[in-house]
């Protein structure tokens, strides 16, 4: 579709690691693609000599690497490929639903790798957390960096966008590597993961972010915007009473639209929120749940077709018709 009017207002890695390789600030492991993507190669790593460990510190205070009030669904028994306790992180419903969502620091720290690994290995995009205490954090295939090496971050700071980068031919489902390490002796350092103080359900758990939610302020840092990402603006919205504003995007570059809720009240506070897009003649999308900040982004191709969207935040509903054809 493209746009009738415009309102003012409002992570598998499927790699070898050679023994040049492991000049990499930290070992590479072998994080493979989500259940929805293709096979992986059988080129894992080899097997490798553990050195002693640093001693055991405690670990930092770890949340769901997500804004509050989602719920992800992390998988560490769907790849192969997979060493000890990697997770590979959904949410959506389709293969691509989960693109360009954001990805925050588990734990404060300090940047030590913000980069693409080439050829190197699978990781595409990866964002490195160093910690203190040899604890570090891994966030893999990143659609996008938001930081970069020496960047000292606080728990909940945006890092980068989910994606589906890899190495060259190396062709994955989006969905977000997560990994802890304590220690230098890979695969063995790769420690459980822990967020807001209980152990990850492996090997599959449903979990609702935690991460930073409280009061919130009185002002939402989100903007419909910058939900669905670069490339997308509004062409139209919908008030739900005080409690927020649904969102029409779309993006003249590849001709998706995007719809997303942006709440105005009980900010970092989850409650009930939602946002839905249908293209004329096929299936609702919809990301509908308790969230703290926003719903969506719900995006889909609509070029040439009529769209329904629409949203709810608190009791406030706003349904369309089918709009913005052609």
């Amino acid at each position: 579709m493209r746009p009738s009017r415009v309102l003012t207002i409002g992570f598998v890695l499927i790699c070898g690691l050679t023994a040049g390789q492991a000049a990499l600030a930290a070992p590479t492991p072998a994080p493979t693609p989500a259940a929805t993507s293709p096979a992986p190669d059988q080129n894992d790593p080899p097997d490798q000599v553990d050195v002693p460990e640093v001693s055991t510190l405690a670990a930092p205070s770890f949340q769901l690497p997500f804004p509050c009030g989602q719920s992800w669904t992390g998988n560490s028994s769907n790849s192969s490929a997979h060493r000890s306790y990697e997770i590979d992180f959904n949410r959506g419903s389709t293969a691509n639903a989960d693109l360009g969502d954001t990805v925050v620091a588990a734990a404060a720290g300090t940047v030590v790798i913000s980069a693409h690994q080439g050829s190197a290995n699978g990781y595409g995009n990866l964002v490195k957390i160093d910690h203190g205490g040899g604890w570090t954090s891994y966030y893999a295939h990143l659609n996008s960096r938001s930081v970069s090496a020496g960047t000292q971050v606080a728990q909940g700071t945006k890092i980068g966008t989910l994606g589906n980068t890899s190495k060259p031919g190396n062709n994955i489902s989006p969905h977000l590597h997560y990994e802890v390490r304590q220690g230098t002796s890979y695969p063995s350092n790769i420690r459980k993961a822990v967020f807001n103080g209980t152990t990850f359900g492996y090997p599959n758990q449903t979990l609702t972010s935690k991460n930073k939610c409280g009061s919130g302020g009185t002002t939402n840092p989100h903007t419909a915007a910058s939900v669905c990402g670069s490339g997308y603006k509004v062409i139209d919205s919908a008030a739900l009473g005080t409690a927020g504003t649904a969102y029409l995007l779309y993006n003249s570059a590849n001709g998706n639209n995007c719809v997303a809720t942006i709440k105005k009240s009980s900010l970092g506070k989850a409650t009930a929120t939602s946002a839905y897009l249908e293209v004329q003649g096929k299936t609702r999308a919809t990301d509908s749940g308790n969230f703290a900040y926003y719903a969506g982004p719900v995006r889909a191709a609509a070029a040439g077709k009529c769209v329904k969207w629409g949203g709810k935040a608190g009791t406030a509903v706003y349904n369309s018709p089918f709009e913005h054809c052609g």
